[in-house]
Order: C-alpha cells, then sequence, then structure tokens
C-alpha cells in the first residue's frame, strides 16, 4: 500500500472514530459517508443520504478504502 493510501485509510479511520464519539463530523460528503460505512451504522450518513445505494454511489473512490478497512483495519477503528 502506497504512502497516499496509508494517510487516507488512517484519515477515515479517524473520521469515523471521531464520529461515533460525537455523532458529528467536519469531515467532507465523502468522507462522512465512507465513515457510515465503515462503522455500519447509517444514522451517520449525511441528512440528504437516507438511501444506501445512493450514498456508497456517491462514494466513488472511497469504496476501496471502505472495503480495505472492513477487511483488514476494524481493530483500528474499535481502538479509538
Amino acid at each position: 500500500m502506497s504512502n497516499s493510501h496509508k494517510e487516507t485509510v488512517q484519515q477515515l479511520i479517524n473520521i469515523a472514530r471521531h464520529l461515533h464519539k460525537t455523532g458529528r463530523s467536519s469531515a467532507s460528503t465523502g468522507e462522512q459517508i465512507a465513515a457510515a460505512f465503515i462503522l455500519n451504522q447509517q444514522k451517520y450518513l449525511p441528512d440528504n443520504y437516507c438511501d444506501m445505494v445512493e450514498a456508497w454511489e456517491r462514494l466513488g473512490h472511497y469504496q476501496k478504502y471502505v472495503k480495505a478497512i472492513k477487511s483488514e483495519f476494524m481493530h483500528l477503528v474499535k481502538e479509538g
């Protein structure tokens, strides 16, 4: 995994941790949606994204990061 991929993974993990802790985030819409999928919690989707398929499609390039985090890095999400 390249450094830029590692940085993106860590950034999304940090956003997911913060969102889980506080229930809110100042991250971009795509990052918030990614964090909601990482946490498997629809309640964390931005208000205008109540449809899961629409939200998943909105992720674009973040989809691969969500999949990587869910399969390899959830222990880091839960540590926070």
